[in-house]
């Protein structure tokens, strides 16, 4: 008996996606994930991957939009230059901008302080039908507030509030959010570009070498380098604290920049694959008007009848 194309496909992607996804089953180190890796892929082999995953990517983005049942959010966290931007706009290129929105997350502004730390996030989740992209997220009040305390003092919470377990507790609460939101059909992806620091003082002086990349630096890039260590300590707490089989992370290698993508569209594109996205179907009733839509337009033609049957609501049903 012949496979499915939805199994060929997975079994073509798999070693793209398996090596690199931690859903809690396991025990999580994050330096037994290499930042160097490559797949056995070469550029070459990559473009071609990255442009099917295009293609498929498109085409699942137009049914999830039709469909109108399913929401995709897509979480990027990474340390500077780890390559966040770029790999969004590369993978994302060609979808239709209608079905899918990117929100970065910057410092909070007042407003947002005087909310609850998954307040701003919420707000901008994606709707049934859309691909929504966090640019950091949530998490960062788990990163850079525990990296910074000074940043948590600044978030208005009750100082009784403020105990040793309030790390413990923020996964707590970020855990339950996302089965809330797995619950009510928003499927949940994250991704963890594993940078090495040699790789990231290479973008940084390359960033310096090219005036057209100069405004990507700051010398609050030089302060955050020098927590290093910390830095990849709290995400490594994060990653084994938060992952779920609904809300799996993916470490991916992000040395190399192609084969980043093509872990993180192989990614997108099997996941949304099984989701059975298909486009809705019309009723008996519509099948009946857009016959008598279509003999009118073809009367017009003939030079016909000029008139139009009126008007009705027409009804789909989704797809089973």
């Amino acid at each position: 008996m012949s496979k499915k194309p939805s199994q060929s496909l997975a079994v073509r992607l798999k070693p793209f996606v398996a090596p690199f996804r931690v859903d809690g089953s396991e025990a999580f180190h994050l330096k037994a994930h290499r930042t160097n890796e490559k797949g056995g892929l070469d550029k070459e082999k990559a473009e071609k991957i990255l442009e099917a995953n295009r293609k498929r990517l498109n085409d699942f983005q137009e049914k999830l939009y039709a469909q109108d049942r399913w929401s995709l959010l897509l979480i990027f966290q990474g340390m500077d230059a780890a390559g966040k931007d770029s790999a969004i706009k590369s993978i994302f290129d060609g979808v239709n901008p209608q079905g899918c929105e990117v929100y970065s997350f910057k410092q909070p502004t007042s407003h947002e302080l005087d909310h609850d730390f998954l307040w701003r996030s919420t707000i901008a989740l994606p709707e049934r039908g859309r691909i929504g992209i966090f640019n950091r997220s949530y998490y960062e009040e788990c990163l850079v507030t525990r990296v910074h305390p000074e940043v948590l003092a600044k978030q208005k919470i009750p100082p009784r509030l403020v105990t040793k377990n309030i790390w413990r507790e923020r996964f707590e609460d970020i855990s339950a959010f996302e089965r809330y939101l797995a619950r009510n059909g928003t499927v949940i992806l994250k991704f963890f570009l594993n940078l090495s620091k040699e790789e990231q003082r290479e973008r940084f002086l390359d960033r310096l070498d090219q005036p057209s990349k100069n405004w990507k630096f700051s010398m609050g890039d030089i302060s955050e380098r020098a927590l290093w260590p910390r830095y990849q300590a709290v995400y490594q707490d994060i990653v084994r604290h938060t992952s779920t089989k609904v809300a799996p992370w993916h470490v991916v290698p992000a040395d190399h920049k192609w084969f980043a993508r093509v872990v993180i569209g192989s990614t997108i594109v099997s996941t949304l694959e099984t989701l059975d996205l298909r486009f809705p179907r019309a009723d008996k009733a519509s099948l009946q008007e857009f016959k008598q839509v279509r003999e009118a337009l073809e009367n017009e033609g003939k030079g016909g009848a000029k008139r139009a049957p009126p008007r009705k609501v027409l009804n789909a049903k989704p797809a089973n």
